[in-house]
């Protein structure tokens, strides 16, 4: 399984959690740095777009695990409730086309 980890003790900001994803994820060059473009991004992971550094099979999903979530629920829970929303939403356009789910988040 692939795997990404985002540290919540890094994300203080909307500008932080993004500039930790287009890193750990290797967002291209021209991403917008908003939930839009994440969303936009991790939904071609099972493509050859180069959207991410990722590129899952059919069966495959790429976990996602935040560390320290607790932290990062504390300090900016908003940026916690995106993410879980727009990961629901991401898994909800790959079951749109037939696919499984290609997200999973694990909170540690």
């Amino acid at each position: 399984m692939a795997a990404v980890q985002l540290d919540g003790k890094v994300i203080t900001d909307w500008d932080s959690f993004h500039a930790l994803c287009r890193d750990a994820f290797g967002f291209p060059d021209f991403y917008g740095s908003t939930m839009d473009a994440w969303v936009d991004c991790l939904s071609y992971l099972r493509d050859d777009d180069g959207m991410t550094k990722f590129r899952l099979r059919r069966d495959e999903t790429l976990r996602i695990t935040i560390r320290h979530a607790d932290a990062l629920r504390r300090h900016a829970p908003e940026i916690l409730d995106d993410i879980q929303f727009c990961i629901d939403a991401i898994n909800d356009r790959y079951a749109d086309y037939g696919e499984k789910p290609a997200l999973e988040l694990q909170l540690a």
